[in-house]
């Protein structure tokens, strides 16, 4: 069964010779990078063009990630990387992602991303903005807390 298949929302990625080291396996760190374009598509996709438009005194920056590595991504691959939320509060947004071979249906690497709300002239958290926070409580798979 393909990892991706539960999701409510998928962004394909293909791997390029620039993801990957000299011997054609995708470079950890960009792992980081599929998922935070994911993030960014499903923000969009709820209507959200950019994040910084909502309210230019407000940041949402990687608040902590923690990912398991299960197969590595190789040159020219279809990938599948997914980005659901799965926890949604004030001032942070948590999603659960995945990035999945797209031809193989085999999870390549699991994440939880945390992403928190700032002030951008103080660095501190605040509430992200109300339109934002109510378009994300409905994808949201688990009570918000």
């Amino acid at each position: 069964m393909n990892p991706s298949q539960g999701s409510d929302f998928i962004w394909p990625v293909r791997v390029y010779i620039e993801d990957t080291d000299a011997g054609g396996i995708v470079f950890y760190a960009n792992y980081l990078k599929y998922m935070e374009r994911a993030r960014t598509e499903r923000i969009r996709a709820l209507g959200f063009s950019r994040l910084e438009t909502i309210d230019p005194s407000v940041l949402f920056v990687v608040h902590s990630a923690q990912l398991r590595y299960h197969r590595p991504a190789r040159l020219d691959d279809s990938l599948e990387v997914t980005a659901d939320l799965a926890d949604l509060r004030r001032t942070s947004m948590t999603f659960g992602q995945v990035v999945t071979h797209a031809g193989r249906g085999e999870k390549l690497v699991e994440g939880q991303i945390r992403v928190a709300c700032i002030d951008r002239e103080r660095m501190r958290p605040v509430a992200m903005p109300a339109a934002l926070y109510q378009a994300l409580q409905g994808t949201l798979k688990e009570s918000v807390t």
